[in-house]
């Protein structure tokens, strides 16, 4: 992926990801979401969820930074090393 996308555009990606495919209430997502506790993801939905970030980012998560993944900012800030 030759582009670069500032936080917010990616910001917007995740959200509407969420939205879309987890059918979560974008008034619910806020950065400082925890997915598991206040999103109520559970561990196959977390694997759901890196896999449609690699489809956007074409770029593997690897599985140390899959297990630091908590809240919506830390998913952010891995796809922006990614990017």
């Amino acid at each position: 992926m030759a582009e670069k996308y500032s936080r917010e555009e990616i910001y917007n990606k995740i959200v509407e990801i969420l939205v879309c495919d987890f059918e979560q209430k974008e008034e619910n997502i806020k950065p400082e979401s925890n997915l598991f506790e206040d999103l109520d993801f559970d561990s196959i939905d977390a694997v759901d969820l890196a896999v449609r970030l690699q489809q956007f980012t074409t770029k593997k998560i690897t599985p140390e930074e899959f297990k630091q993944i908590k809240t919506l900012n830390d998913v952010l800030d891995v796809i922006e090393k990614l990017l």
